[in-house]
């Protein structure tokens, strides 16, 4: 699946560099012996950054290639629904 949604791909792409400016914070932060509870604090806003992103991906693949499965055979459609659950069970 492409991500066909400009709005889509934009946030995306906002939210995804936003994760990196956060990891590139966490690698400072350890080079400068910064406290524990401060790089905990960092890496669990990350890992809510990336879920928040996995959202809107798999809401954008949903309605793209589910919503849009009545074009195709029932087994066509189980095997789209089975892999998004897959992904769905992989997401963060």
């Amino acid at each position: 699946m492409k991500v066909e949604v400009t709005a889509t791909k934009e946030e995306l792409q906002k939210r995804l560099k936003r994760i990196e400016g956060q990891v590139r914070g966490v690698q400072k932060m350890l080079d400068e012996d910064r406290d524990c509870h401060e790089i905990v604090q960092q890496l669990s806003a990350i890992r809510s950054a990336v879920q928040g992103a996995s959202l809107v991906f798999m809401r954008q693949y949903a309605s793209d290639c589910l919503m849009g499965a009545d074009k195709t055979d029932r087994a066509s459609r189980e095997v789209m629904i089975d892999d998004l659950l897959q992904l769905l069970g992989k997401a963060p």
